[in-house]
């Protein structure tokens, strides 16, 4: 069964070599139960397969441990900033659904 979180994070800006990075962060408190729950074998770099839905768009992608913040990270995809109309400083709802 999956279990659904509802997070509200300010857009930032992640400088990268070939452009700018979009990231949101999942909350301290939600990041510890994810951590906590989803303790089955993980992708690259420590990352947890998630659907998200942000506005009227929904995807599947992955959200990766940020060691520096103690918390996760998920990318925002150019197609979905668009669709949404989101920009970096801006504060977004978004659901994280991670099956069991």
């Amino acid at each position: 069964m999956a279990k659904r979180y509802k997070v509200r994070s300010e857009v930032v800006l992640w400088p990268g070599a070939q452009g700018a990075w979009h990231f949101v962060y999942v909350d301290k408190k939600h990041s510890e139960e994810i951590r906590k729950k989803y303790t089955g074998p993980r992708r690259g770099f420590g990352a947890v397969r998630v659907r998200v839905r942000v506005g009227k768009t929904t995807w599947e992608t992955s959200i990766f441990p940020d060691s520096r913040a103690g918390v996760y990270i998920l990318p925002l995809k150019a197609k979905v900033r668009r669709a949404e109309g989101i920009f970096a400083g801006d504060t977004i709802t978004f659901t994280l659904e991670i099956s069991a």
